[in-house]
């Protein structure tokens, strides 16, 4: 992946200014939109720490006070995925800022508090499930999703034991975490919606909503349920975790996957890096999916070569409510079409063994409040892939 000359992280490309400021006690952030036609709700705002660090060098984790222009603090995250490192190092400052359609710039400024500051309310979610067969389940306040461990492909597991490397959709009507709730009540009550939303979605041993494999001689080869996993963050507005899978075999050749999540608040689509390890040197055809429903009616699906995202819009006779699951490729990504099994609509890139591949999945319900029906769900994945295409540029500098 290039970036140059800037760095590109996330949706946002960081540049740093006034680098001989490096003892400066204060800072200031500048966040331009290249394209302020559309609204950009919930940006997201990543500063690599060391650069806080140059321009605050005494800086501690929890006593960084982001305020924006009106001086109003700012919900922020500092992310340490090597917490066991004496050096404190850590690894990004990340907030956010919802940009108005109009809105060029917005500004904001780091500054130091003796007192620590008090945790911000906790939006995302990751965590490991041992207590229902080795679910790894994770959320925002838009919409959850859970993947499938070794646990379920035991007889322990049942009739519920499944072998698949798929993703699930939990659907919400809260803005606050249900993941721990719903395990709680059980899975039968999850089905149910009392209020919160529910789980609806059917994912079986197809890639549900956004799951990866290999497209070789026409036919899908995937991986087995998860093997292992780490989290790295854990919120308040950014988890991030790892996700391993064993070597599976795609036709001629045997692979192996290693997936990074990256889960912000205020949006429906995840950002996933996948690193596919094949023969050395070895170009794959990955395929990412999306499950054709076995329980409910598919409304339309959408392959947007231009725009390089895939929708389905489905809509389920047993309680009438529909679900859109959507995946974007960004603009390094190496488009290689649209395609199709029993089971799977499919969008295809090509990489390189060792290389990673970054794309974007999630799902939105029509009774989130978010989404009315399949036009807002696809001109939110239209939005999103303009956003990909024209990222807001960071710069840091020394307050004057």
């Amino acid at each position: 992946m290039k970036h140059t000359p800037l760095l590109v992280l996330g949706l946002a490309v960081f540049a740093c200014l006034g680098a001989s400021a490096a003892a400066a006690p204060r800072a200031v952030v500048r966040v331009s939109n290249p394209d302020a036609s559309v609204a950009r709700p919930g940006e997201v705002v990543v500063i690599p720490f060391a650069e806080v660090r140059k321009l605050i060098p005494d800086v501690r984790m929890f006593h960084l006070v982001v305020k924006d222009a009106k001086g109003t603090s700012v919900a922020a995250q500092v992310t340490n995925f090597n917490p066991d490192d004496r050096r404190a190092l850590y690894d990004d400052l990340v907030f956010q800022h919802d940009f108005a359609a109009g809105e060029k710039e917005a500004t904001f400024t780091l500054e130091t508090s003796e007192a620590p500051v008090p945790p911000f309310p906790t939006l995302v979610s990751a965590r490991y499930v041992p207590e229902r067969l080795d679910d790894f389940a994770w959320e925002n306040d838009r919409i959850g999703h859970r993947i499938y461990g070794q646990g379920l492909t035991t007889a322990a597991a049942g009739g519920s034991r499944m072998i698949s490397s798929g993703i699930d959709v939990w659907c919400k009507r809260v803005r606050y975490p249900i993941v721990d709730r719903w395990y709680t009540k059980g899975h039968d009550a999850y089905h149910v919606d009392t209020g919160e939303g529910l789980d609806i979605y059917s994912v079986g041993t197809a890639r549900g909503c956004g799951g990866t494999g290999i497209w070789e001689g026409d036919r899908l080869w995937v991986a087995r349920n998860w093997q292992s996993q780490r989290v790295l963050a854990n919120g308040p507005i950014r988890a991030v975790f790892d996700i391993g899978y064993d070597t599976w075999q795609a036709g001629p050749r045997w692979v192996t996957e290693t997936k990074r999540f990256t889960v912000d608040a205020g949006r429906n689509l995840d950002e996933i890096v996948s690193t596919f390890t094949t023969q050395r040197d070895a170009e794959v055809v990955v395929a990412i999916g999306i499950a054709k429903p076995s329980d409910a009616k598919v409304s339309k699906v959408t392959r947007d070569e231009k725009a390089r995202f895939l929708s389905v819009w489905q809509t389920y006779e047993k309680g009438g409510s529909s679900i859109g699951c959507g995946i974007v490729l960004p603009p390094e990504a190496e488009f290689a079409g649209f395609a199709e099994d029993a089971q799977n609509y499919l969008i295809l890139a090509k990489v390189k063994s060792g290389v990673p591949l970054r794309h974007f999945a999630g799902a939105g319900w029509d009774r989130s409040g978010d989404f009315a029906d399949v036009s807002a769900w696809e001109a939110y994945l239209a939005a999103f892939a303009a956003r990909l295409h024209s990222p807001v540029v960071v710069s840091i500098a020394a307050a004057p």
